[in-house]
């Protein structure tokens, strides 16, 4: 997320018209002082509330953003995992998603932000503080935008806060929730902030470097699809007969929350400019082609190799391209969106279809969701499409005039082939700084946390699910409070009549 110029044209257009009228009539300076205060809209009127730094139009659009990123995770992923799951772990999925929500806008405010976007500590980290508790500081303009730092706070806030949620769908059906009550905090705090800084802090060394990270293709996608991925080997797998039959317990709502992921998106890559500009206009069409496409492309896969169209294929698909095209939302045009849509829709395919049952190590960790493939491969995918597409005009309206942006289809156009290799290397050089990062500090954490309680919960707790770990139910339907096993239909009822059979 760059740091784009801003201004007010029409502001300054408006005072020009009003002072050459003005000066025509010959008045003093403080009644042309005057008359052109008392003569701006309303909405431009300066006041305490309303600084002169501040864009009430680019304050709006980034709120709304924010809000729309805060939607895909609560109600959106927790309706998606309550109900991708099997029924007996489907108030666990969900909770797990709106407990990390919660967790993380505390951690975010006390260290969090400083540590993502603040003075530097190290190269790759910020210096921890509670500035998002600074009530100066909130009200002050941020680090980029035309508004306060409160909205940045905010807004980089669901950001932090979707991706431990995203590490969660590779957990799903045995962690243990203590266990994940501390990986929250820790996870965030030591890696999260370290990828962000690094990548999207302007002191960030591989922000200066270079690489280009439009939204979180590397920060929240590749991060939580590699953590994922190495917290399931270290939790371990599901038992077998989940592993073996793990079927969505409502389908409907899994389509309801993958809808809210879609359109919330919106806000995800629409955001990333800072501003409500014409950069934020293509970075939005563009997500919604390449993730259309890539939903399509999908669904034909699924057809033609397994001759069933499958919904939950489907919003894997859609999923992949949301992904894809994150690092590079606003920096394509639109035919290239389409084709990123095209590979996302067929290399994340086949690397979780094939390539995953055919890869011995792969094979021996459980990740629920395939989040690995869903965003540690499209999000690299995407990282690397970045570096060989975006288009100059884009790169300028969202890095500002520096030569060094400059994409590999675009730079042999223009006979510059060294620097568009360079910018390729520079975008596998940011995977292989994310995945090293969250190899080893992922495995440090659960290494840590199984040292104060187990990583994994027990067999006889796996076989109940929710009823075990949270005294609940996701559907108590057959009577006021009565979950299926104590109802007329259920074992406790049939054993009770059978034994009465036996007693007559």
């Amino acid at each position: 997320m760059a740091l784009p110029h801003q201004s007010k044209p029409f502001l300054f257009k408006f005072i020009l018209r009003k002072r050459n009228r003005i000066h025509q009539k010959k008045r003093t300076h403080s009644e042309v002082l005057d008359e052109l205060i008392m003569s701006l809209p309303s909405s431009l009127t300066i006041s305490e509330a309303s600084p002169e730094w501040l864009n009430k139009g680019d304050n709006s659009w980034q709120l709304t953003a924010a809000a729309m990123v805060g939607l895909q995770s609560v109600p959106g992923l927790v309706i998606l995992y309550g109900s991708i799951v099997k029924k007996k772990w489907a108030v666990n999925s969900a909770f797990m998603a709106l407990y990390a929500f919660s967790a993380v806008l505390v951690c975010w405010c006390l260290w969090g932000f400083s540590m993502a976007f603040g003075e530097e500590m190290l190269p790759f980290w910020g210096r921890p503080s509670a500035v998002a508790l600074d009530q100066a500081q909130l009200l002050a303009p941020g680090f980029a935008g035309m508004y306060p730092a409160a909205t940045l706070v905010f807004f980089q806030f669901v950001f932090a806060a979707i991706t431990p949620i995203l590490i969660a769908g590779s957990l799903l059906g045995r962690m243990n929730f203590k266990a994940w009550m501390l990986f929250v905090p820790l996870w965030l705090t030591f890696s999260y902030t370290v990828g962000a800084f690094s990548l999207w802090s302007p002191n960030g060394f591989l922000f200066k470097a270079g690489v280009m990270d439009f939204a979180g293709g590397y920060v929240i996608h590749l991060s939580s699809g590699v953590a994922g991925l190495t917290a399931a080997y270290w939790v371990g797998p599901r038992i077998g007969k989940d592993k073996e039959r793990f079927p969505p317990n409502n389908i409907l709502l899994t389509l309801a929350g993958a809808g809210l992921l879609w359109m919330g998106w919106t806000g995800f890559n629409g955001g990333a400019p800072y501003s409500a500009n014409i950069d934020a206009s293509i970075a939005i069409l563009n997500t919604h082609l390449c993730t259309a496409t890539s939903l399509l492309m999908w669904l034909c896969l699924d057809m033609f190799v397994f001759t069933k169209p499958s919904v939950i294929g489907a919003v894997q698909g859609m999923i992949t391209g949301l992904v894809c095209i994150t690092p590079a939302a606003g920096l394509v045009q639109p035919w290239a969106a389409i084709l990123m849509g095209l590979l996302s829709g067929s290399i994340p395919w086949f690397t979780m279809m094939i390539l995953h049952k055919r890869t011995p190590f792969l094979r021996t960790i459980d990740d629920t969701l395939a989040v690995f493939h869903t965003h540690g491969v499209a999000g690299s995918l995407g990282g690397i499409l970045t570096g060989v597409l975006s288009e100059p005009r884009l790169n300028r309206l969202f890095f500002g005039d520096d030569p060094r942006y400059v994409s590999l289809a675009y730079a042999i156009k223009d006979g510059r082939a060294s620097a568009g290799f360079r910018q390729v290397g520079m975008q596998l050089a940011g995977i292989a700084f994310v995945l090293a990062v969250n190899v080893v500090v992922t495995s440090v954490i659960c290494l840590l946390i199984r040292l104060l309680v187990p990583l994994r919960l027990t067999e006889e707790k796996m076989l109940v699910g929710d009823d075990a770990i949270h005294g609940e139910d996701a559907y108590a339907v057959w009577a006021d409070g009565e979950t299926y096993d104590k109802s007329v239909h259920g074992l406790e009822y049939f054993a009770a009549k059978s034994a009465d059979c036996e007693m007559a």
